[in-house]
C-alpha cells in the first residue's frame, strides 16, 4: 500500500488522526485554513489541548512524518476532518465539507480513497460528497473510492481511543468500504466493521442522540426530584443497581461539538418521526435556566458576585463549544450578577471575557457555581475559600467537589430541595 495520506482540518480530531497516521509510517501532510495553527504545528507544537497530543506531534514532525501546509496536495488517501456546525435553525451546515472536498479536487488520482470522518447527515456522502466528485468526472467507487469513516473518541482519550475503539467503515459501496478499512488497519487494534455509508451515518449520530436522551432523562430526574424534595443523585445511584439500568449523570446541560448537536442532523431529516430525539434535546437546553432559578434561591441579590468554576464542556479539556456553562455564564451577565470566572485550561484568547485566577474568583462572592468537572475542582483549597469569599458556599452541577470544611454550605442535585426548604425558613 502506498503510504502518502492528505487530512484536511487539523482540529481536535484531524490533528490527534494525522498525528497517528504519522507515527504509524505514513508520510502525511495536514491541511488547515489557520496559519497560526499551520506554523505551530511545523514547529512541533499543538494549538489545542488533549492528553499525549503535543509529545506525539513533535515526535512526528522531527521525524518528518507529519507537515502542515494551507493547500492540500496529491495523496494516496484524503481525509477529510473539517467541522460541520449547525445553523440558526438547527440545520447541518456542510459549507465546510463541500468546500474541503472541492479543495482536493485538482489533487485527485485514479485509485485514490477518498474517507470523510466529519459528523455528516444521513445520506451526505450519497447525496452531497459524492456528486461533487462525479462532477469532475470520477466514477465513484471504482476509479476512485469514498467512505465515511466516523470518530468515535473520547477528549482526554483520543490517543487511546484512536487505536483502541471499534472502528467502523462505510463505504458508498463494499470496494470503497474495503479500501479504507486498509487504510485504518495500519494502526487500528479494535474491530473495524464494514457497512454502507448511510448506515455509517446513522450509527454515528444514534450512538451520541443515545447518550443525549439519557442525559435528558437524568436532568428531567433532578428537576422532578427537585420538585418532590428528593435525591436525585441517590435515586440514580440505586437504580444502576439493576442489571439492566445504565441511567448517566445529570449536569448543567449538554456541550461539545458532538452530543448537543448530532440529534439535530436526525432531526432535520425525519422531524415527525424524531419526537423523542426533539424533546430530549428541549430539556437539555433548558438546564441552563434551570441551575441559574436554582442559583437565584442560594443568591437573590444579583447585586451580588458570583464565582463561576469552569467553562469547558467536560473535565480537563479546553474545549468550550457548545458548553453550557456559556449559556450559564450569559443568563447570569442579563441578570446583572457580577463575576468571577475561573478555567484553569481555557485561554484568554479563546474568550471575550476577562478570566480571572482562583483567589480572584472567590473574593467577595456569595457562591461558587461548579460547571465543569475540572480535576483541579475535585479538592479546593478551602481555607482560602472561608477567608475570602463572603458568603462560602458553593453550588456544583457536576458532583465533583469534595468538601470537608463545616464552614461551607454545599450544594449539588442531591439536595436542590433544602434550598427551597431554606428559603421559605427566611422567608416567614
Amino acid at each position: 500500500m502506498s503510504k502518502n495520506i492528505c487530512v484536511v482540518g487539523l482540529g481536535y480530531i484531524g490533528l490527534p488522526t494525522a498525528a497517528m497516521f504519522a507515527d504509524s509510517g505514513w508520510n502525511v501532510v495536514g491541511v488547515d485554513i489557520n496559519p497560526i495553527a499551520v506554523e505551530k504545528i511545523n514547529r512541533g507544537e499543538i494549538h489545542i489541548e488533549e492528553v499525549g497530543l503535543a509529545e506525539l506531534v513533535e515526535k512526528v514532525v522531527q521525524q518528518g512524518n507529519l507537515r502542515a501546509q494551507l493547500e492540500p496536495t496529491y495523496a494516496d488517501c484524503f481525509i477529510i476532518a473539517v467541522p460541520t456546525p449547525h445553523n440558526e435553525d438547527h440545520t447541518a451546515n456542510l459549507d465546510y465539507v463541500i468546500a474541503a472536498t472541492k479543495s482536493i479536487l485538482p489533487y485527485i488520482k485514479e485509485g485514490n480513497t477518498i474517507i470523510v470522518e466529519s459528523t455528516i447527515p444521513p445520506r451526505t456522502i450519497d447525496d452531497v460528497v459524492a456528486p461533487v466528485l462525479r462532477e469532475q468526472g470520477w466514477n465513484v467507487g471504482e476509479d476512485i473510492y469514498l467512505a465515511h469513516c466516523p470518530e468515535r473518541v473520547l477528549p482526554g482519550r483520543i490517543l487511546i481511543e484512536l487505536v483502541e475503539n471499534t472502528r467502523i467503515v462505510g463505504g458508498i459501496n463494499e470496494k470503497s468500504a474495503e479500501k479504507a478499512a486498509e487504510v485504518y488497519r495500519s494502526f487500528v487494534k479494535g474491530k473495524i466493521l464494514l457497512t454502507s455509508a448511510v448506515s455509517a451515518e446513522m450509527a454515528k449520530l444514534m450512538e451520541n442522540t443515545y447518550r443525549d436522551v439519557n442525559i435528558a432523562l437524568a436532568n428531567e430526574l433532578v428537576k422532578i426530584s427537585e420538585h418532590l424534595g428528593i435525591n436525585a443523585l441517590e435515586v440514580i445511584e440505586l437504580a444502576n443497581h439493576h442489571p439492566r439500568v445504565n441511567l448517566h449523570l445529570p449536569g448543567p446541560g449538554v456541550g461539545g461539538h458532538c452530543l448537543a448537536v448530532d440529534p439535530y442532523f436526525i432531526i432535520e431529516k425525519a422531524p415527525e418521526q424524531s419526537v423523542l430525539i426533539s424533546d430530549a434535546r428541549q430539556i437539555n437546553n433548558s438546564m441552563p435556566y434551570f441551575v441559574v432559578e436554582q442559583l437565584k434561591k442560594i443568591v437573590p441579590d444579583n447585586r451580588s458576585k458570583i464565582a463561576v468554576f469552569g467553562l469547558a464542556y467536560k473535565g480537563n479539556i479546553d474545549d468550550i463549544r457548545e458548553s453550557p456553562a456559556m449559556d450559564v455564564l450569559n443568563i447570569l451577565q442579563q441578570e446583572g450578577y457580577r463575576l468571577g470566572i475561573y478555567d484553569p485550561h481555557v485561554q484568554q484568547e479563546q474568550v471575550n471575557f476577562k478570566l480571572s485566577s482562583f483567589e480572584e474568583a472567590i473574593s467577595d462572592a456569595e457562591c461558587i457555581l461548579v460547571l465543569t468537572d475540572h480535576n483541579e475542582f475535585k479538592s479546593l483549597n478551602e481555607e482560602q475559600i472561608v477567608n475570602l469569599m463572603k458568603k462560602p458556599v458553593i453550588f456544583d452541577t457536576r458532583n465533583c467537589v469534595k468538601v470537608h470544611e463545616d464552614k461551607i454550605t454545599y450544594y449539588n442535585y442531591g439536595n436542590l430541595h433544602e434550598i427551597k426548604s431554606l428559603q421559605t425558613q427566611t422567608f416567614n
